[in-house]
């Protein structure tokens, strides 16, 4: 014979103090669990959604990042000329021979200079981005020193809005837009003709070339003759397998510590438990005794125990998701370790990232509440009924 579900419910409610606190300390583990979660799933979207599933990205062989990467003039029109890539209005090849740069800015408020990566583009530059929208000014004209800049990054620097100039590269940059490109890494970019970049920073070759296929089934063509071509040292990969591996260095770091910390603060939340639930064994021996003597088994007794741990765990997951879920209102920035420049994305919170921290929870209070509740169970009727 079980207990009823209201005899767990009305002891919860009589310690309404010690009921809080313990689940309060898991909402908390839960919160610090389920944000880490976010911020590596916030940090992955970004980079993933920079990136077009028809687009391929090539750069130097071996270069971890753009920044680091050269791909002169001659590479760059064999590219070009590759069948495998497609044509747009007009015959014009849908490529874009791109220079990336770093440049440093002040930030808002703090005046702190930061590194901003700085994009050159071809003319095909924007077509092959779809996602980027201007929401505010107009776009830069070609052979000209003006640029536009993500949204994300003139929300950050004083001096990156509609209007304002930026020096960088011995030359004034006038900023006549501002863009859009839903999230992804871009927002936090300046961009402007390649040409005036690449002759400001005195560079002689590309940093990447950009082009969309004829056919995403084309890839695997085009990547077996542009890497086995004795004349080139490049790396072709589709531009969001590119983006994505940008994201796996700091991704790693951000799951590693938050895993490191979710362990450590689980440990406290689940002694908490155990010591309530101890707690509430020895406040309640005549209680168990009396249990017993009108036939309730051990079995009853342990699972109703239990079941108070793991409620206690259930309402700390439900309130820690809950808290968890306004962080996707902050915007955070934070270096990236393979471009070393500034990227800003949110956290995000995925169904996954929810059932994952519950889980966790449920699986704090079982843990915390084992012990107690098998003392419970193991209360002699005798003893328990003569206790004071």
């Amino acid at each position: 014979m079980a207990l009823p579900i209201r005899y767990t419910l009305r002891n919860l409610w009589t310690r309404k103090l010690t009921t809080a606190l313990t689940a309060g300390g898991m909402a908390l583990v839960v919160f610090v669990f389920a944000a880490v979660q976010m911020l590596d799933t916030g940090l992955r979207a970004t980079l993933v959604a920079t990136g077009q599933p028809d687009n391929v990205l090539i750069t130097r062989r071996g270069a971890g990042a753009e920044i680091s990467s050269g791909v002169d003039r001659s590479q760059a029109s064999i590219v070009e000329s590759q069948p495998e890539i497609a044509s747009g209005a007009g015959g014009t090849r849908m490529i874009s021979k791109e220079a990336v740069i770093l440049i440093t800015l002040p930030k808002r408020g703090t005046g702190q200079a930061t590194n901003v990566t700085t994009r050159g583009i071809g003319e095909a530059g924007l077509m092959l981005r779809p996602q980027v929208q201007l929401v505010q000014g107009r776009a830069f004209e070609r052979g000209s020193t003006e640029v536009v800049v993500g949204k994300s990054l003139a929300t950050r620097f004083e001096s990156a809005t509609v209007g304002s100039v930026l020096r960088f590269g011995g030359r004034e940059w006038r900023v006549v837009g501002i863009f859009d490109s839903g999230g992804a890494a871009f927002d936090s970019e300046v961009w402007g003709d390649n040409d005036q970049l690449m002759q400001a920073f005195r560079r002689q070759a590309y940093s990447s070339v950009i082009g969309r296929l004829v056919d995403a089934n084309a890839y695997t063509d085009l990547k077996t003759r542009l890497e086995g071509d004795p004349r080139l040292t490049l790396d072709v990969k589709r531009e969001r397998v590119f983006y994505e591996e940008q994201s796996q260095a700091l991704s790693k770091f951000i799951s590693y510590l938050g895993l490191t910390l979710s362990i450590i603060f689980s440990i406290g939340a689940m002694i908490g438990a155990m010591i309530t639930m101890y707690a509430a064994v020895a406040n309640r021996v005549r209680e168990i005794g009396t249990l017993r003597a009108l036939g309730f088994r051990r079995r009853a007794v342990l699972m109703a125990f239990l079941f108070e741990s793991v409620l206690l765990g259930a309402v700390g997951g439900a309130v820690g998701i809950a808290l968890a879920s306004f962080m996707q209102l902050v915007q955070i920035s934070t270096l990236n370790w393979q471009s070393f420049a500034e990227l800003a994305f949110s956290f995000a919170l995925t169904p996954k990232i929810a059932v994952l921290s519950f889980c966790f929870a449920i699986v704090m209070g079982i843990v915390g509440g084992f012990l107690p509740a098998v003392r419970a169970a193991r209360l002699k009727i005798v003893d328990a009924l003569r206790a004071a």
